[in-house]
This record gives structure tokens, C-alpha cells and sequence, in this order.
């Protein structure tokens, strides 16, 4: 047996997924003077037709009960400059004050003012998976930041900055089956 294969245990699979770089997002759901909001990492597009994205939400949050009653949610894309945003919706801010925000009004829920991109969704499905309801949500909107975009990354248990590197388009030979 391989010696990694022995060491299944959810401090090491921890470590393991988080070798998986990720952009970091604040979900909202409700309205901007009366809202709900979670930091969130476990997101995904799942299809193009219907457009579904999902993210993935401890069961014992009470986001869930608020996504129930207002039917629809946000996936507010965070910039590199949002950093205390995502520490202050992660529950781990330690100041007496907010960081400053705002929620602005939009079709597909709460928009986080100066956020790189959003997503609007109609709560599309709800179902299990182990410790985490799984969350799917149907596009309903799209909101695209101004330039220049830089995107708050999670990596290693760490926040993280990207390399800033000329833009190149990937080859038509790769497909990634998007």
C-alpha cells in the first residue's frame, strides 16, 4: 500500500484539497438592507444548459434557512482588495467595526459594490452531501467588474495573489469539455 493512501483522515484531506487554488466569494441572499452573507470557496459552474452553478454549505449554517426563504442567492466574486470582506463574512473578523461594504440592488440578489464579477441565481436544488448541503442555483444574471481585475485567491490555507502575467487566449486544441 501506498504510504499517502494510509493517511486518510480529514486533517489531511484538508491539506490535500487545499492545494487546490480557488477564488473566494461572498454568497448573499435576501435584500441589501436586509441580507444574509457567507464567505464561500466551494463553488463551481456545473452546466451551460441550463446554466446551474452550485456551492457547497455546512449543514449546521443558518444560510440555509435564509436561501429557503428568499429562493435565490448571489455568488459575489471577491478582488484582491476584498480580502477583510472575506474574513468579515467568514465570521473571523476581530475589529469592533465592519470593513466598509455595500450591498446594492440587482435582479439576481444582493451585489457587493466593487465586487470582480457576480452571479445572480434562482435556488434551482438543495440536495445532501455528507457533512454539506449541496447547493445548486440557476443564472439568472451576470455582473462583470471594471478593469483591472485581481482576484482574491485561497491556497494553502492562505490568502494569495496572482503573478501578474501577459493575457494569452488557450489553444482551440485544448478542450476542456467546456
Amino acid at each position: 500500500m501506498n504510504k499517502n493512501q494510509s493517511n486518510l483522515d480529514t486533517r489531511t484531506f484538508r491539506h490535500t484539497i487545499g492545494l487546490f487554488a480557488t477564488g473566494v466569494t461572498v454568497i448573499a441572499t435576501g435584500q441589501p438592507n436586509s441580507f444574509h452573507a457567507m464567505t464561500a470557496n466551494a463553488i463551481t459552474s456545473l452546466s451551460l444548459d441550463p446554466m446551474l452553478i452550485l456551492f457547497c454549505l455546512q449543514k449546521k449554517a443558518r444560510m440555509t434557512e435564509y436561501l429557503r426563504q428568499h429562493n435565490g442567492f448571489s455568488v459575489n466574486i471577491l478582488r484582491q482588495s476584498q480580502r477583510d470582506l472575506s474574513t468579515y463574512f467568514a465570521g473571523g473578523w476581530k475589529q469592533d467595526t465592519p470593513p466598509p461594504f455595500k450591498f446594492l440592488s440587482w435582479q439576481g440578489g444582493p451585489l457587493l459594490e466593487n465586487c470582480a464579477a457576480a452571479i445572480g441565481c434562482r435556488l434551482y436544488q438543495i440536495l445532501e452531501g455528507g457533512d454539506h448541503w449541496i447547493v445548486i442555483g440557476q443564472v439568472i444574471a451576470l455582473h462583470q467588474g471594471q478593469d483591472p481585475i485581481y482576484p482574491l485567491i485561497f491556497y494553502r490555507g492562505r490568502y494569495r495573489e496572482l503573478a501578474t502575467e501577459p493575457d494569452y487566449e488557450i489553444p482551440a486544441i485544448w478542450d476542456f469539455g467546456w
